[in-house]
């Protein structure tokens, strides 16, 4: 639009600009001003929000954009000059720091978001009224900020050492230091501060990974070795700094920053063993072993879980995080369990407060088993879950990760005291599972008021805006609640509505995710085609708290006695649930009859909901809200190889090692029996609940890798049948260690009466004998790799030849009983998988080349597995990059890959779901609670969806699957351009794929 404006007027705005980016002014240099996490003096642009005089500076001069289009586009300022504007002139911005862009040069005007050159006669001029005549940056850059506010003269050699000290380590013929050194210098600006020079380094180092994956290791030293810098040299220094803190309180004095009783993050207990054994413990660190971090791991870590000063100064290294964790596991005292902080809402004792341990031998011990547990976190076994990592050994440690609620009452006071409990407990980094099956139908009469309900729908709006209000841990992740209700409630259409993108805002609540209680009486009326009928808790009670035979009957007397709502024929209901999955991917369906006959809590009472990612199936009632902590073994660590960094994909030349996996799984056993004791508790239903029934949650991360590592297509006979051995090595694990402990310690309190009790494990719920175990079948097949020359898979000594002895251990737990009622829960290990470097729980590739989208920021990921197996064959070249980023990172349709890379490097979106739920039941024989399992499809349809839900239901499955991913969708699967060296994403690229233009003439991500 045309620019009605005088010079005064223009002059004020840009100087107003330039004090936001605290620009050079006339009376001198303002303080170098802390950048977005690109750090870059950067702001971005879309057309109709720029105004039309802005010029962008290169280097010290003005760079004039100018032309009549309007057509959408994002830029990148740099620098904001004064010059005034020309009448109906229009500006698109271009990158300040591209070196290519020369002064007088015309060029046809491109979409800076599509990417599409303009047809009409639009052009682009660019001129100088000041240029800089330094050709090795963009600015001339003579002088560097240090950390302690000093300055140096700037010395481009020494961005080139840096480079070459760190990587030492890395296969030089794939990196081009040089060239990486001059893209980092062209990317630096006056004042740059050093910690900024090394942000910068890494982001420009991981922006090649695609070229090869030493590129992002490299990318990881370079973050690393800053954070090594920047923090102490001492696990002990480190410690006793966060436990005195900042001067000064944080704002609400709650949380992980709140000042315990020595005035810091870290708690006291802590700090007086670390006073008294600072040394011993110091030996221990292995600082070394963070260079061994992904860039994306260590990211992640910085992000959210190293433990920072008020300041926002980090503190630790990822190092001293895993010994903190280890010793806030082992070396914490449990607490008084009579005492009640009422200031904080939590139960447990008083965290600030010292609490020596008295035994000097009980200390030596605890301490063995926290350097056991360091030792194995810190070179990749396994990790805690996120609670954990953020508060252990903290003055709040609050280290459980799921909880599942029972409405209080369908009452006013029942409603909100249930809601501030989800509150409370949300502000503890605690993921909710809230059943709403209590609370009437809109338009039951209501006695107390003489009115009618409101029903379910006004009720969770208030939860919604909760859930978005009260995040996890002070902003580390968001509020997660999820809503289950059974398919018998009046009020389901509407619940099922409820995610959608279109209809009245009063009518969603779009924050919470929502899960049907399916009772296998539902699923029969659909295959059937009967009715269904919807009835009100209040009218109908009892059926929420029954299941199987026993709801059969009440259900059907009730539809005798005409005390529904109103009927409907079951496929209605079902086409609105598909209906909802296919848009929004929820509901969650989890089958009620199954996940309450293969419980080993099914002797406390009917099992009413899940959790967020629906792999927790624990009682809950009025007094209990049921908790579990929770642990992830990173599988791909116990496959032994003999080949290089990223392991071998020749068949026989690995194997998986279940010796060493049965060890860890007993020790993680372990720790998450501790953390029941030393953990604070956000409100007494939990403690009360943990307490009686101690549930741990052992999942796994990494499952994909392993099979890559092994040579083994994800779908394979022979995966298949690793996929199974491994749950059942885990099962037995944790089976062992509990009733280990339980003979030292004691059972706990309701295990009389469980499955366990009389001697009915798991896999014996589904109708399994001890013979049928993958350990026990083996010894009737090859049990070798597809070639036949090697054992695929290695078990300790006393199983090697004839299984796991079930029996043994089945009259050991008859006798001595388990410390726990549940053990195994593969959760998605959406952040921890991301901290090990690995693919997520037991999910095949969604992509071998996508791009990352998360609050640490966003990255460009390549699967290096195949990118070692290319670069091996000699393949890995541009084409074949460029060509894997338009399949999506398929590799199916690139000729030059053998066919056996083609199999072994499928993407979940080339695999067979009936595949991948089978897989889900083999494993879930050993599995006591639930998985949490996700499906994936390129094109969701009612057939489709209705066929694997029957599959899975029929399969004996507690679950069906956690969601249903559309290939559109899916957040990792990411379409690609990729032009003359830069990226871009599916939202930034064409739907004209075949548009080709030059780098001059985008603002990309540089590779």
């Amino acid at each position: 639009m045309p620019c009605h404006c005088n010079n005064s007027a223009v002059l004020a705005i840009l100087l107003f600009f330039a004090s936001l980016l605290r620009l050079p002014t006339a009376s001198g240099s303002l303080p170098p001003h802390r950048h977005d996490h690109l750090n870059r003096r950067r702001l971005q642009w879309r057309r109709g929000g720029i105004p039309s005089f802005i010029r962008g500076m290169r280097g010290g001069g003005i760079v004039a954009v100018t032309g009549s289009s309007s057509t959408s586009m994002r830029a990148s300022l740099d620098i904001i000059g004064n010059e005034p504007c020309k009448e109906n002139e229009h500006v698109a911005l271009l990158p300040a720091t591209d070196a290519s862009i020369h002064n007088d040069t015309n060029y046809n005007e491109i979409d800076l978001v599509t990417g599409e050159e303009k047809e009409d006669d639009t052009t682009v001029s660019i001129s100088s009224a000041a240029t800089n005549t330094d050709t090795d940056t963009p600015a001339k850059i003579q002088y560097v900020v240090k950390k302690d506010g000093t300055i140096e003269p700037f010395e481009k050699i020494k961005i080139l050492q840096r480079l070459q000290n760190l990587s030492s380590d890395l296969d030089l013929r794939f990196l081009s230091l040089t060239d990486l050194a001059q893209s980092i210098c062209d990317g630096m600006y006056p004042n740059i501060t050093t910690s900024e020079i090394d942000t910068l380094a890494s982001e420009t180092a991981a922006s090649r990974s695609t070229s090869h994956p030493d590129y992002a290791r490299l990318a990881a030293m370079i973050c690393i070795s800053a954070n090594h810098k920047s923090t102490p040299n001492t696990f002990s220094e480190a410690m006793i700094i966060l436990n005195r803190g900042d001067e000064g309180d944080s704002e609400d004095g709650e949380g992980p920053t709140t000042r315990g009783g020595g005035g810091g993050f870290v708690s006291d207990e802590i700090a007086d063993l670390v006073r008294r054994r600072g040394r011993e413990i110091d030996e221990r660190i292995r600082s070394e072993r963070d260079m061994d971090m992904s860039y994306f791991g260590f990211k992640t870590l910085e992000r959210s879980y190293l433990l920072k000063l008020n300041t926002n100064a980090i503190v630790e290294r990822p190092q001293y995080m895993w010994m903190r964790v280890a010793l806030g596991i082992h070396c914490c005292k449990p607490r008084d369990e009579d005492s009640h902080d009422g200031q904080n809402d939590v139960i447990g004792g008083k965290w600030g407060s010292s609490n020596k341990i008295n035994s000097k031998e009980e200390e030596d011990a605890n301490l063995q088993a926290a350097f056991e547990t360091y030792d194995l976190m810190s070179r990749g076994y396994f990790t805690h879950a996120s609670p954990t990592l953020f508060h252990a050994g903290t003055t709040h440690p609050q280290l459980c990760s799921c909880f599942l609620v029972q409405m209080s009452d369908d009452s006013i006071n029942g409603i909100y005291d249930t809601l501030k409990r989800c509150a409370v407990i949300s502000k503890a980094a605690g993921g909710i599972g809230l059943c709403v099956n209590k609370i009437r139908a809109r338009g039951t009469f209501i006695k107390g008021t003489r009115g009618t309900s409101n029903g379910l729908v006004p009720m969770l709006r208030v939860y919604d805006s909760t859930s978005h209000y009260v995040d996890q841990g002070g902003g580390k992740r968001p509020g997660a609640f999820a809503v289950y209700l059974e398919p018998w409630h009046a009020d389901v259409f509407d619940v099922l509505n409820l995610r959608k993108n279109h209809g009245k805002e009063e009518h969603r609540a779009r924050n919470l995710f929502y899960g049907l209680w399916v009772p296998d009486l539902f699923m029969k009326r659909v295959e059937e085609d009967g009715m269904w009928s919807l009835m009100c808790p209040h009218v109908c009670p009892g059926l929420a708290e029954c299941h199987g035979e026993e709801f059969d009957r009440l259900y059907t007397r009730y539809e005798s006695e005409g005390r529904y709502t109103r009927q409907v024929r079951a496929r209605t209901l079902w086409a609105a649930i598909l209906d909802a999955q296919i848009e929004t991917g929820t509901p969650y369906l989890l089958y009620k009859d199954a996940a309450n006959e293969k419980s080993n809590q099914k002797n406390l009472g009917t099992i009413q909901c899940s959790n967020l990612c629906t792999e927790i199936i624990q009682y809950t009632d009025d007094d209990e809200v049921a908790v579990c902590n929770l642990a992830s073994i990173c599988l791909s660590k116990f496959v032994v190889s003999e080949r290089g960094r990223y392991g071998s994909t020749t068949p026989g030349m690995a194997y998986f090692d279940h010796e060493e996996l049965h060890k860890v799984a007993k020790i993680i056993t372990r720790n998450l029996d501790k953390v029941i004791d030393v953990n604070q508790y956000p409100i007494e239903g939990a403690k009360k609940s943990n307490m009686r029934h101690r549930p741990i949650g052992i999942g796994v991360s990494g499952l994909a890798d392993a099979f890559l590592r092994l040579g083994l297509p994800f779908a394979s006979r022979e995966a298949k049948e690793l996929n199974e051995a491994i749950f059942e090595t885990i099962y037995h694990a944790a089976l062992e260690a509990s009733n280990e402990i339980a003979q030292e310690k004691g059972s706990y309190a309701t295990f009389d009466g469980s499955p366990a009790s009389i001697g009915k494990l798991q896999f014996n719920l589904w109708g399994m004998n001890d013979d049928e175990t993958p350990s026990r079948r083996r010894k009737h097949s090859s049990g070798g790799c597809p070639n036949g020359n090697m054992k695929l898979q290695q078990y300790p000594e006393e199983a090697e030849e004839e299984g796991y002895d079930w029996d043994k251990l089945r009259q050991k737990i008859i006798t001595g009983g388990l410390r726990n009622s549940l053990l195994v829960a593969p959760m998605p290990t959406a952040s921890t998988s991301q901290i090990l470097g690995v693919n997520e729980c037991f999910e095949p590739f969604a992509s071998n080349l996508y791009v990352r989208r998360v609050k640490a920021g966003e990255f460009i990921i390549a699967n290096p597995h195949l990118i070692q197996d290319l670069t091996d064959l000699g393949i890995w070249n541009k084409n074949v990059r460029n060509q894997l980023m338009r399949d999506g990172g398929s590799v199916a349709k690139i000729d030059c890959i053998p066919d056996r890379l083609k199999d072994l490097y499928k993407t979940v979106w080339e695999m067979k779901m009936k595949d991948i739920i089978d897989m889900a039941a083999e494993r879930g024989r050993f599995i006591d609670q639930s998985q949490s399992l996700n499906l994936f499809m390129a094109v969701p349809t009612a057939n489709k969806l209705t066929a694997m839900h029957f599959y899975a239901w029929k399969k004996g499955l507690k679950r069906a699957f956690e969601q249903v991913f559309p290939f559109n969708s899916y957040n990792v699967h990411a379409r690609f351009l990729f032009l003359d060296g830069y990226i871009l994403s599916s939202d930034e690229a064409s739907s004209e794929r075949n548009t080709i233009y030059s780098v001059k003439e985008h603002v990309g991500r540089k590779r």
